[in-house]
Protein backbone atom coordinates (compact mmCIF):
# COMPACT_ATOMS: atom_id res chain seq x y z
CA UNK A 1 0.00 0.00 0.00
CA UNK A 2 0.98 3.51 -0.72
CA UNK A 3 0.77 5.25 2.70
CA UNK A 4 1.58 8.59 1.48
CA UNK A 5 -1.18 8.76 -1.57
CA UNK A 6 -4.11 7.11 0.96
CA UNK A 7 -3.16 9.64 3.94
CA UNK A 8 -3.21 12.74 1.81
CA UNK A 9 -6.65 11.36 -0.05
CA UNK A 10 -8.08 10.73 3.75
CA UNK A 11 -6.60 14.11 4.84
CA UNK A 12 -8.46 15.92 2.23
CA UNK A 13 -11.61 13.66 2.49
CA UNK A 14 -12.18 14.52 6.29
CA UNK A 15 -10.56 18.05 6.60
CA UNK A 16 -7.74 16.90 8.83
CA UNK A 17 -4.61 17.80 9.95
CA UNK A 18 -1.72 16.19 10.74
CA UNK A 19 0.72 17.41 13.86
CA UNK A 20 3.99 15.99 13.62
CA UNK A 21 6.54 16.65 16.61
CA UNK A 22 10.25 17.02 15.78
CA UNK A 23 10.92 13.49 17.47
CA UNK A 24 9.46 11.50 14.77
CA UNK A 25 10.49 9.29 12.29
CA UNK A 26 11.61 11.48 9.20
CA UNK A 27 8.97 9.82 6.82
CA UNK A 28 6.11 11.20 9.55
CA UNK A 29 7.70 14.34 9.87
CA UNK A 30 7.77 14.80 5.89
CA UNK A 31 4.19 14.00 5.24
CA UNK A 32 2.70 16.18 7.93
CA UNK A 33 1.20 19.75 7.46
CA UNK A 34 3.26 21.12 10.29
CA UNK A 35 5.99 20.18 12.25
CA UNK A 36 7.48 21.94 15.33
CA UNK A 37 8.13 21.79 19.24
CA UNK A 38 5.82 21.71 21.86
CA UNK A 39 5.15 25.70 21.78
CA UNK A 40 5.10 25.89 18.16
CA UNK A 41 2.85 22.69 17.80
CA UNK A 42 0.28 24.41 20.92
CA UNK A 43 0.19 27.17 18.84
CA UNK A 44 -0.90 25.73 15.69
CA UNK A 45 -3.42 23.54 17.59
CA UNK A 46 -5.20 26.35 19.42
CA UNK A 47 -5.30 28.24 15.52
CA UNK A 48 -6.64 25.31 13.38
CA UNK A 49 -9.40 25.42 11.65
CA UNK A 50 -9.36 21.21 10.76
CA UNK A 51 -12.60 19.52 11.42
CA UNK A 52 -9.99 16.72 12.95
CA UNK A 53 -6.43 16.79 14.43
CA UNK A 54 -4.39 14.04 14.20
CA UNK A 55 -1.44 14.30 16.42
CA UNK A 56 2.19 12.45 15.60
CA UNK A 57 3.29 12.89 18.82
CA UNK A 58 3.20 11.81 22.38
CA UNK A 59 0.27 11.36 24.48
CA UNK A 60 0.04 14.92 26.81
CA UNK A 61 0.81 16.54 23.10
CA UNK A 62 -2.44 15.22 21.90
CA UNK A 63 -4.49 15.76 25.56
CA UNK A 64 -2.99 19.31 24.61
CA UNK A 65 -4.38 19.72 20.96
CA UNK A 66 -8.11 18.37 22.66
CA UNK A 67 -7.71 20.63 25.95
CA UNK A 68 -7.60 23.49 22.96
CA UNK A 69 -10.32 22.28 20.41
CA UNK A 70 -12.77 20.21 23.01
CA UNK A 71 -15.20 19.91 20.17
CA UNK A 72 -13.08 18.49 17.98
CA UNK A 73 -11.72 15.05 16.91
CA UNK A 74 -8.12 14.40 18.34
CA UNK A 75 -6.42 11.33 17.33
CA UNK A 76 -3.23 9.66 18.15
CA UNK A 77 -1.67 7.06 15.81
CA UNK A 78 -0.53 5.06 18.80
CA UNK A 79 -2.20 5.44 22.67
CA UNK A 80 0.76 3.67 23.92
CA UNK A 81 2.97 7.01 22.85
CA UNK A 82 3.29 8.02 26.32
CA UNK A 83 6.32 9.74 28.14
CA UNK A 84 8.22 8.96 30.83
CA UNK A 85 8.67 12.55 32.41
CA UNK A 86 4.71 13.14 32.11
CA UNK A 87 4.23 9.84 33.76
CA UNK A 88 6.91 10.77 36.38
CA UNK A 89 4.57 13.13 38.03
CA UNK A 90 1.03 11.66 38.49
CA UNK A 91 -1.46 14.44 40.00
CA UNK A 92 -2.01 12.88 43.67
CA UNK A 93 1.34 12.49 44.74
CA UNK A 94 1.57 16.27 43.00
CA UNK A 95 -1.08 17.84 44.82
CA UNK A 96 0.24 16.62 48.10
CA UNK A 97 3.76 18.34 47.03
CA UNK A 98 1.49 21.44 46.37
CA UNK A 99 -0.01 21.20 49.85
CA UNK A 100 3.57 21.49 51.29
CA UNK A 101 4.45 24.44 49.22
CA UNK A 102 0.88 26.40 50.02
CA UNK A 103 2.15 29.87 48.76
CA UNK A 104 3.65 29.17 45.61
CA UNK A 105 2.41 29.60 42.40
CA UNK A 106 2.53 26.23 40.08
CA UNK A 107 5.09 26.74 36.89
CA UNK A 108 4.31 23.01 35.02
CA UNK A 109 6.49 22.01 31.71
CA UNK A 110 3.90 21.11 28.65
CA UNK A 111 5.50 18.11 28.77
CA UNK A 112 2.76 17.18 31.57
CA UNK A 113 -0.83 14.97 31.86
CA UNK A 114 -4.14 16.98 31.65
CA UNK A 115 -4.10 15.61 35.45
CA UNK A 116 -1.05 18.23 35.95
CA UNK A 117 -1.73 20.91 33.80
CA UNK A 118 -5.70 21.55 35.50
CA UNK A 119 -2.64 22.05 38.75
CA UNK A 120 -1.26 24.29 37.61
CA UNK A 121 -1.12 28.23 36.93
CA UNK A 122 0.46 28.74 33.79
CA UNK A 123 2.22 26.13 31.27
CA UNK A 124 5.38 26.88 29.71
CA UNK A 125 7.69 25.16 27.30
CA UNK A 126 11.02 24.97 26.57
CA UNK A 127 11.15 27.11 24.33
CA UNK A 128 9.75 30.27 26.70
CA UNK A 129 9.87 29.12 29.92
CA UNK A 130 12.61 30.99 31.01
CA UNK A 131 10.92 34.38 29.84
CA UNK A 132 7.93 33.51 31.42
CA UNK A 133 9.69 32.53 34.78
CA UNK A 134 11.69 36.34 34.64
CA UNK A 135 8.06 37.95 34.09
CA UNK A 136 7.38 37.42 37.23
CA UNK A 137 8.63 39.65 40.63
CA UNK A 138 11.92 37.76 41.92
CA UNK A 139 10.25 37.17 45.35
CA UNK A 140 7.80 35.12 43.86
CA UNK A 141 7.46 31.89 44.88
CA UNK A 142 7.16 29.07 42.44
CA UNK A 143 7.30 25.18 42.18
CA UNK A 144 8.27 23.90 38.85
CA UNK A 145 7.21 21.01 37.56
CA UNK A 146 7.69 17.54 36.60
CA UNK A 147 11.07 18.55 34.86
CA UNK A 148 14.18 18.94 37.29
CA UNK A 149 16.52 19.41 34.98
CA UNK A 150 14.82 22.24 33.00
CA UNK A 151 14.05 24.05 36.64
CA UNK A 152 17.48 23.75 37.42
CA UNK A 153 18.86 25.31 34.37
CA UNK A 154 16.36 28.04 34.64
CA UNK A 155 17.34 28.67 39.00
CA UNK A 156 21.01 28.34 37.62
CA UNK A 157 19.95 31.03 34.55
CA UNK A 158 18.36 33.82 36.65
CA UNK A 159 19.16 33.11 40.21
CA UNK A 160 15.91 32.21 41.20
CA UNK A 161 15.26 29.39 43.81
CA UNK A 162 11.96 27.27 42.65
CA UNK A 163 11.40 24.13 44.24
CA UNK A 164 11.46 21.42 41.77
CA UNK A 165 9.27 18.21 41.14
CA UNK A 166 11.89 15.52 40.76
CA UNK A 167 11.30 14.26 37.50
CA UNK A 168 13.30 13.85 34.13
CA UNK A 169 12.79 12.69 30.81
CA UNK A 170 14.66 9.66 30.50
CA UNK A 171 15.86 10.03 27.11
CA UNK A 172 17.53 13.33 27.54
CA UNK A 173 18.71 12.86 31.59
CA UNK A 174 20.07 9.56 30.42
CA UNK A 175 23.00 11.29 28.31
CA UNK A 176 25.97 11.58 30.18
CA UNK A 177 29.12 13.86 29.95
CA UNK A 178 31.51 11.04 29.21
CA UNK A 179 30.17 10.55 25.58
CA UNK A 180 30.13 14.12 24.61
CA UNK A 181 33.72 14.74 26.09
CA UNK A 182 34.76 12.27 24.01
CA UNK A 183 33.24 13.40 20.51
CA UNK A 184 34.09 17.07 21.56
CA UNK A 185 37.88 15.50 21.55
CA UNK A 186 36.85 13.56 18.48
CA UNK A 187 35.77 16.46 16.87
CA UNK A 188 37.24 19.34 18.31
CA UNK A 189 35.77 21.88 15.93
CA UNK A 190 32.14 21.07 16.62
CA UNK A 191 29.96 22.69 18.77
CA UNK A 192 27.62 20.96 21.40
CA UNK A 193 24.38 22.16 21.35
CA UNK A 194 22.03 20.71 24.24
CA UNK A 195 18.00 20.56 25.46
CA UNK A 196 17.25 22.05 28.78
CA UNK A 197 16.56 18.35 30.17
CA UNK A 198 19.82 17.17 29.91
CA UNK A 199 21.00 17.04 33.31
CA UNK A 200 23.71 20.13 34.48
CA UNK A 201 27.38 18.74 33.78
CA UNK A 202 25.71 18.17 29.90
CA UNK A 203 24.42 21.63 29.69
CA UNK A 204 27.53 23.04 31.19
CA UNK A 205 29.56 21.86 28.19
CA UNK A 206 26.96 22.67 25.94
CA UNK A 207 27.92 25.40 23.46
CA UNK A 208 24.39 26.71 22.57
CA UNK A 209 21.05 25.12 25.12
CA UNK A 210 17.91 25.83 23.94
CA UNK A 211 14.54 24.46 22.52
CA UNK A 212 14.65 22.01 20.04
CA UNK A 213 13.43 24.59 17.59
CA UNK A 214 16.00 26.97 19.28
CA UNK A 215 18.64 24.21 18.55
CA UNK A 216 17.31 24.28 14.63
CA UNK A 217 17.65 28.05 14.17
CA UNK A 218 20.95 28.36 15.63
CA UNK A 219 22.76 25.17 13.63
CA UNK A 220 21.28 26.85 10.56
CA UNK A 221 22.78 30.49 11.27
CA UNK A 222 26.26 29.27 13.05
CA UNK A 223 29.19 29.40 11.01
CA UNK A 224 30.37 26.20 12.16
CA UNK A 225 30.05 23.27 10.12
CA UNK A 226 30.04 20.71 12.34
CA UNK A 227 27.65 19.85 15.01
CA UNK A 228 27.24 17.38 18.15
CA UNK A 229 23.85 17.15 19.19
CA UNK A 230 22.49 16.32 22.88
CA UNK A 231 18.80 15.55 22.21
CA UNK A 232 16.91 12.86 20.34
CA UNK A 233 17.53 11.73 17.32
CA UNK A 234 14.60 12.61 15.25
CA UNK A 235 15.64 16.25 15.38
CA UNK A 236 18.91 15.39 13.06
CA UNK A 237 16.57 14.86 9.96
CA UNK A 238 15.57 18.70 10.10
CA UNK A 239 18.82 19.59 10.78
CA UNK A 240 20.15 17.96 7.63
CA UNK A 241 17.46 19.58 5.12
CA UNK A 242 17.62 23.01 6.98
CA UNK A 243 21.73 22.48 6.49
CA UNK A 244 23.19 20.15 3.86
CA UNK A 245 26.75 21.40 4.08
CA UNK A 246 26.89 20.61 7.69
CA UNK A 247 27.55 17.17 9.43
CA UNK A 248 25.38 16.36 12.76
CA UNK A 249 26.81 13.62 14.74
CA UNK A 250 23.69 13.00 17.85
CA UNK A 251 25.31 11.70 21.51
CA UNK A 252 24.61 8.32 21.83
CA UNK A 253 22.62 6.86 24.35
CA UNK A 254 25.25 4.29 25.76
CA UNK A 255 29.39 3.17 25.22
CA UNK A 256 27.53 1.03 22.64
CA UNK A 257 26.36 3.89 20.56
CA UNK A 258 22.92 2.85 20.39
CA UNK A 259 20.90 5.81 19.18
CA UNK A 260 18.82 8.25 21.60
CA UNK A 261 15.64 7.53 20.31
CA UNK A 262 12.22 8.08 22.44
CA UNK A 263 10.86 4.75 22.55
CA UNK A 264 7.28 6.44 22.80
CA UNK A 265 7.90 8.55 19.98
CA UNK A 266 8.72 6.01 17.75
CA UNK A 267 5.43 3.62 18.45
CA UNK A 268 3.85 6.11 16.00
CA UNK A 269 4.03 4.82 12.17
CA UNK A 270 2.60 5.75 8.45
CA UNK A 271 1.23 2.43 8.71
CA UNK A 272 -0.43 3.28 12.32
CA UNK A 273 -0.84 6.99 10.85
CA UNK A 274 -2.93 6.18 7.67
CA UNK A 275 -5.28 3.45 9.87
CA UNK A 276 -5.64 6.16 12.51
CA UNK A 277 -7.28 8.31 10.04
CA UNK A 278 -8.87 5.91 7.75
CA UNK A 279 -10.95 4.71 11.52
CA UNK A 280 -10.75 7.82 12.83
CA UNK A 281 -9.16 5.81 16.08
CA UNK A 282 -8.23 5.73 18.53
CA UNK A 283 -9.13 9.29 19.87
CA UNK A 284 -8.51 11.21 22.63
CA UNK A 285 -10.89 12.05 25.14
CA UNK A 286 -11.05 13.84 28.19
CA UNK A 287 -13.85 14.96 30.77
CA UNK A 288 -15.57 18.34 29.99
CA UNK A 289 -14.54 20.29 33.43
CA UNK A 290 -10.92 18.91 33.13
CA UNK A 291 -10.63 20.42 29.68
CA UNK A 292 -11.66 23.50 30.81
CA UNK A 293 -9.66 23.71 33.71
CA UNK A 294 -6.19 22.72 32.20
CA UNK A 295 -7.04 24.90 29.39
CA UNK A 296 -6.77 28.17 30.86
CA UNK A 297 -2.84 27.58 32.14
CA UNK A 298 -2.50 26.93 28.78
CA UNK A 299 -4.11 29.76 27.45
CA UNK A 300 -2.42 31.77 29.99
CA UNK A 301 1.18 30.99 28.59
CA UNK A 302 -0.35 31.60 24.95
CA UNK A 303 -1.00 35.01 26.21
CA UNK A 304 2.20 35.66 28.01
CA UNK A 305 4.45 34.53 25.07
CA UNK A 306 2.42 36.73 22.73
CA UNK A 307 3.18 39.64 25.05
CA UNK A 308 6.60 39.12 25.17
CA UNK A 309 6.91 38.67 21.50
CA UNK A 310 7.88 35.00 21.46
CA UNK A 311 5.20 33.53 19.18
Amino acid sequence: MNYIDEINKLRKEKNAIILAHYYQTPDIQDIADFIGDSLALAQKAAETNAEMIVFAGVHFMAETAKILNPHKKVLLPDLEAGCSLAASCPPKDFTKFMNEHPDHIVLSYINCTAGIKELSDIIVTSGNAIQIVESFDKDQKIIFAPDKNLGGYINNLTGRKMVLWDGVCEVHDLLNTESIIKLKIENPNAELVAHPECDGPVLALADMVGSTNAMLKYTQKSKSKKFIVASETGILHQMQKNSPDKEFLVVPKDENCNCNDCPYMKLNTMEKLYRCLKDESPEINLAIDVMERAKKPIVKMLDISKELGLI
